[in-house]
Formats: C-alpha cells, sequence, structure tokens
C-alpha cells in the first residue's frame, strides 16, 4: 500500500491499528526521496541513519501500547531549526560547517511527541526570500511545475509535502515563510499567533540559541490537511519553558464555531497598493461562494477594517528596521545614506523600505505604537467577524528568479510588471499585529498550478481559522498530488477545483 500522501492522522491511526510499522513508513519514504527529489531537491540535509533508528524505537514503543501524538510519523525540518549533528547554515556558505550541539525546542517537541524526523530542508539565504536557493544547497524547484519556485523560505518544507516526502514539517514566517510556499505548492500551513510557539534554536548561525522571540518572526506548523495543522500545532505550541523555569500547559480557546453556517467572514480580494491577479482573485472568490452557499454571512467591505495601505507600510517600516539590525556596517551605512536622500513627500514602500531600515529606536516606539492601534482596530472588527479571507500573493508561482539585486526584480500580474517586494503587503497584513493566518489550498490556476488563499483570525484564537480551514477544505477539497503538465486538465480558462488524492 502507498504510505506517502497519507495524512498523519492516518497514518498515527494505522500504526496503532498495526497496519503498518514506523520502519516501513519510514524506509518508503527514504526510497521516495532518494528516487524523486533529484529534480525537486527539498530534502538538502537527509539523516536517514538516524530516522530509521528513531522508527525502530517508534515501533518498540507501539508494541508497548505507548501513545504520544507523532509517534512513528516521518517528517521533515526547515534548514534553519537547529538539530543536534547536522549543519545549520541559513543558506550562508561561511556557516556551512556550523553543527549546533543541541536541537531548537520545536525539534525536541517534535522528537518527545514521537516523531521520525527525515532530515532537513532547504531555504534562501538568511531566509530572506520568496524563492528557496543558496549557493550550498542549490535551488528547490515547485513540484508543480520545476521552472518555477517552490516559495521562501519554508520552500523546501511546502515542496516536500507536496512531493510525499513525509506527512508533516515546521517552518517559520515574518514574511509569509509559511504561508506563501504553500500557497504555491497546494499544501496547508498556519502562521500562529505571536508570540503562541516557542522560537528558541530557531537561530542564524553562529548565534545562541536563546529564549528571545524576534519582531514579527513566528514558527510554526505545515501538513497536507487542516486537520494535521492542528494536531501539530497542539505539540509546538507554548511558551519556551526556560522563560517560566517549568514546562507550561498552554490550552488554546475552542474555535469560535464548529459549522460553516455560523461564520461571520470579511471577504478582501483588492489591494490599493498592488493589483490581485485573475487566478488568485477567482480562488478568493470561490472560498467566499462556498460560504455563502454553506449560510456564512459574508461581506466584502467593513469600516472596521485597519486601513490596507498604513498596515502595508508600517508592516514594511517594521520588517526592515527588523532586518537590517543584522545587516555589515558598510551596507547599514548605505542605507542610512539612501533614506537621507528621499523626499518628504515619498510615502511608497520603497522609501518605507529605506527608512525602517534606518530606524532609530525613537522610531521604532512611535511604530510600534501605531502598531497598538492597529491591534486595536482588529479586536474590534473581530467583536463583528470570525475570520478574514484574503490572498497570500498577488499570483501563483512564479519562475525562478535569482536576480541578486531584488529591488531589480518584478512580478508579473496579469502582464504587468510590478516591483518584487511588494508582494508581501497580504503576508503583513497579519504578521504586522501577530495575528494568526492560515494558508489553505483553494484550486488551480487555468496553467494548472495550485492557488491558495489566507485565512487570518483573531490574536489567540489559532482553532478558528483552523477550524474554518477543515470545514473548508470538506467543501471545495484540499491538497492534490501535483501531476506533470501533459496531464493537467487546461481546456478552460478558469480556476479548477481541487479533490483530495
Amino acid at each position: 500500500m502507498e504510505w506517502s500522501f497519507r495524512s498523519a492522522e492516518e497514518l498515527a491511526a494505522a500504526l496503532r491499528a498495526d497496519e503498518v510499522s514506523s520502519v516501513e513508513l519510514t524506509d518508503e519514504a527514504i526510497a521516495r526521496i532518494e528516487r524523486e527529489d533529484k529534480v525537486i531537491n527539498a530534502v538538502c540535509v537527509p539523516d536517514f541513519d538516524r530516522a530509521r533508528a528513531a522508527a525502530r524505537r517508534a515501533d518498540q514503543a507501539l508494541a508497548h501500547d505507548q501513545d504520544r501524538p507523532l509517534l512513528g510519523i516521518p517528517v521533515t525540518v526547515k534548514e534553519s531549526y537547529n538539530i543536534a549533528g547536522l549543519p545549520t547554515t541559513w543558506g550562508m556558505p561561511m556557516h556551512r560547517d556550523y553543527v549546533p550541539a543541541e536541537d531548537a525546542v520545536q525539534v525536541s517537541r517534535l522528537k518527545a511527541a514521537g516523531a521520525v524526523v527525515l532530515g532537513k530542508t532547504n531555504v534562501p539565504f538568511m531566509l530572506g526570500d520568496l524563492q528557496s536557493f543558496n549557493e550550498i544547497y542549490g535551488t528547490t524547484n515547485n513540484p508543480w511545475d520545476h521552472g518555477r519556485t517552490s516559495g521562501g523560505s519554508s520552500g523546501g518544507s511546502a515542496a516536500a509535502l507536496a512531493s510525499g516526502f513525509g506527512a508533516l514539517s515546521i517552518g517559520s514566517d515574518i514574511g509569509g515563510s509559511l504561508r506563501t510556499p504553500a500557497h504555491f505548492c497546494g499544501i496547508y500551513a498556519h502562521k500562529p499567533t505571536y508570540g503562541l510557539v516557542a522560537g528558541r534554536g530557531h537561530v542564524p548561525p553562529p548565534a545562541p540559541a536563546l529564549p528571545s522571540d524576534r519582531d514579527l518572526a513566528v514558527v510554526g506548523p505545515m501538513a497536507r490537511t487542516a486537520r494535521d495543522l492542528t494536531l501539530l500545532l497542539e505539540v509546538m505550541a507554548g511558551p519556551d519553558p526556560l522563560t517560566l523555569g517549568v514546562a507550561f500547559d498552554l490550552t488554546l480557546p475552542a474555535a469560535r464555531h464548529e459549522r460553516l453556517c455560523d461564520f461571520r467572514v470579511l471577504v478582501l480580494d483588492e489591494h490599493p497598493l498592488i493589483p490581485t491577479g485573475s487566478a488568485v482573485r477567482t480562488a478568493v472568490n470561490r472560498v467566499a461562494d462556498a460560504l455563502v452557499v454553506a449560510g456564512a454571512r459574508v461581506e466584502r467591505h467593513s469600516p472596521l477594517l485597519p486601513d490596507l495601505t498604513e498596515a502595508a507600510t508600517l508592516y514594511t517600516q517594521l520588517l526592515l528596521s527588523n532586518l537590517a539590525a543584522s545587516y555589515p556596517a558598510d551596507r547599514y551605512e548605505q542605507l542610512r545614506t539612501h533614506a537621507a536622500g528621499l523626499n518628504a513627500d515619498d510615502q511608497g514602500l520603497d522609501a518605507a523600505r529605506l527608512r525602517g531600515g534606518v530606524f532609530s529606536h525613537r522610531d521604532w516606539i512611535e511604530a510600534n505604537n501605531r502598531r497598538e492601534l492597529h491591534r486595536h482596530g482588529w479586536r474590534q472588527l473581530f467583536a463583528e467577524f470570525d475570520a478574514v479571507v484574503c490572498p497570500i500573493t498577488p499570483t501563483p508561482a512564479f519562475p525562478h528568479d535569482h536576480n541578486p539585486q531584488p529591488e531589480e526584480r518584478r512580478i508579473d500580474i496579469d502582464g504587468v510588471a510590478y516591483p518584487f517586494g511588494d508582494q508581501l503587503v497580504w503576508a503583513g497584513l497579519a504578521t504586522m499585529p501577530g495575528l494568526p493566518a492560515t494558508a489553505i489550498p483553494a484550486g488551480r490556476s487555468p496553467e494548472g498550478l495550485p492557488v491558495g488563499v489566507q485565512l487570518i483570525g483573531p490574536m489567540f484564537e489559532d482553532r478558528t481559522p483552523l477550524r474554518l480551514a477543515e470545514l473548508l477544505e470538506q467543501k471545495i477539497g484540499g491538497f492534490q498530488a501535483p501531476t506533470p503538465p501533459s496531464h493537467r486538465y487546461q481546456k478552460h480558462p478558469r480556476l479548477l477545483p481541487s479533490t483530495s488524492p
């Protein structure tokens, strides 16, 4: 029996019923990686010997009726997480030989839950791209079209899941790095509420693994079903025990509703700063239509929605303030020079990037105060709505673009070129205020590429968008295994429904 595309939930049930062993699942996953990853290049650091040993231990535990959430289930881990004995490079050649001595807290939680770690998945240089390529491990291709990106920075994890290389993976997100690869590869991902999931050990080398949260950044789960996202989030959630001194059991609030007809949803498909491509707009509308048919309350506009232009500008400033803090001194001085030459009337996103990159502490405090106003606005909105449905990026996966000058790159939206970095505005909508957001497959483009949308929920109510994702999966379908281009249905220029394999 082929197990490669089964959900983690199904695999757990099969393992408990003694229908398959963890060793068999692990050997099948390894064989699949060795056979098919030559063209995808998702698993950049295999750890097969230790995986087989972990699978044998899992089978022994199962034989003694032990029951842990992920016992015996093969998984992958984004390269940027520390795993003792394996290199952690963040795609930086100067750190190709850095090997941490201890696991990241989330790797420890995976192992404690019984997961079998197959290896690490590819990332861009310093996790700083919407693509996954670097000089050490090369380029990860999209399983649906090898000439296109799998996304970044968790692109290796998304490509691995879409290719059947393990049932689950863990990634991270500061600029859509969980949601964009999920959207491009046709899988599920969840950006947790900021601060919900401990990130110690997800740190660029050779920095020490300390229990501190980086502004805007989160770590989170990736899967092929919505229910698997919830399963993995329950393993990952909770603060760092080093911060509290003891382990801490965090119980998230229940989902607001259990039926689609009870949800109140705001649907957005237009942004003032960048157009939404036709394939993505169709995907958003397909979800909206499913909600309407199910009896949910669906609105297209609300005066409670925080200003999208201000939100994008603020996100851009905070993001670049964060990123530029690690720039070399000479590069930082160049930023200061360019920012000083800006016209005071220039309020575009390029100007926001420059100004944010050289923020003083005073500037950051002012921006953070404005962020709090936005958070308050979201609290008011979520008193009237349960979730917001909107794009993740304006287009499906785009062709590989390795121009070393990102400011020269362009994103093609229905035949018109736009600045590459501007497509981050949709990801930033949830990231800037720290809201949870679940990426779900919503169909395929006329070219046969996956198209996803995100479901943004109230702060610390992660179960609400996750439950909405489960219910929508039942209505519109979910993950579909990639098919080669010659086998795709392309007669009608519309978004095609996705179905479970």
